[in-house]
């Protein structure tokens, strides 16, 4: 009883606050059902990459990996969405985040399925790590791109603790359990170790760009720039990091003609960078986001629909 009053008060809410509209699907036509046409799957990943970010009032505080890998995994098992739009606006994040994402998108385009890349103010680093698993990339002339490499910083506060007149004492059951400790300065050996993790992870970071720009820049050049410096898109054009210059309305051009569907094809964004989208799946018992714009209740038969997300 206590979950069918909290659905019927969620669901009047938002009829009162954006006018949204309920209506039933037959369980027997599945998750088709609510789809149309052939559509162009947006995802955006807006801020740093990491594998959870937290939501606030006012939208996502970050790009969760996890979230994302979920939508590019709607995108692929989706017949109807025929290529998916990355618009990432991201300074970059974690390695392995970054990564996770560039799998799930090379999974997706093994599947048969395009993937374009639209920057928008800035796609570096991780960001760039995935814009690598595309077809294509449109960047802004003045977009910031690039940005390959890897950093690990470390602080060392053992003289402010000296001042303070505190000591750290550590217990630990071999000699390199605590390296990169705070509290104390770093042995050679250490420095090493640390280093060794950040050059494997740059061979992977040019590994993902040699692949994903195959014939689109060459070694030589790309070994001169991969220094961890930024470029604009214009740039970016001129290097090969990027394939051409447009916004976000010219990347969705670049989409429809690569799928060959019609100016008039259908475009949805396919993850939860809204705040309701995110405080729908958290407050609704047994409740499901099937895609964007569709949340299963739990009930047999009942589907709810909001708008706000579907977009062409």
């Amino acid at each position: 009883m206590h979950k069918k009053i909290v659905v019927l008060l969620l669901a009047l809410f938002f009829l009162a606050m954006a006018g949204l509209s309920i209506w039933q699907v037959q369980e027997k036509g599945g998750p088709a059902a609510a789809y149309g046409p052939d559509t162009v799957g947006v995802i955006e990943i807006n801020g740093a990459i990491s594998a959870e970010s937290p939501t606030n009032l006012f939208g996502s505080a970050g790009a969760s990996s996890d979230d994302i890998m979920d939508a590019i995994k709607t995108a692929r098992e989706r017949e109807d969405i025929k290529v998916l739009l990355l618009r990432i606006n991201s300074p970059g994040g974690t390695a392995v985040a970054s990564q996770e994402i560039g799998i799930e998108l090379d999974k997706l385009r093994s599947a048969g399925k395009k993937v374009v890349v639209s920057m928008g103010e800035v796609c570096a680093s991780g960001g760039y790590w995935i814009a690598c698993s595309s077809d294509h990339i449109v960047a802004n002339g003045g977009s910031l791109t690039g940005s390959i490499g890897v950093i690990m910083e470390l602080t060392n506060i053992e003289g402010l603790y000296e001042k303070l007149g505190l000591q750290q004492e550590v217990i630990k059951s071999a000699p390199h359990k605590d390296i990169g400790s705070s509290y104390r300065d770093m042995t050679p050996e250490e420095r090493k170790l640390l280093q060794d993790i950040v050059d494997d992870s740059y061979e992977q970071f040019l590994d993902q760009v040699r692949r994903g720009r195959r014939g689109k820049i060459e070694e030589d050049k790309l070994m001169q720039i991969a220094d961890g410096r930024i470029f604009s898109g214009r740039m970016g054009l001129e290097m090969g990091l990027v394939d051409s210059l447009g916004n976000y309305y010219d990347a969705i051009d670049v989409a429809r003609s690569i799928a060959g569907l019609d100016s008039n094809s259908r475009i949805e964004v396919l993850n939860g960078s809204l705040y309701w989208d995110q405080f729908i799946k958290r407050l609704v018992p047994g409740g499901q986001v099937l895609n964007s714009g569709r949340l299963d209740l739990g009930y047999p038969g009942l589907k709810y629909i909001y708008p706000g997300r579907v977009q062409g």
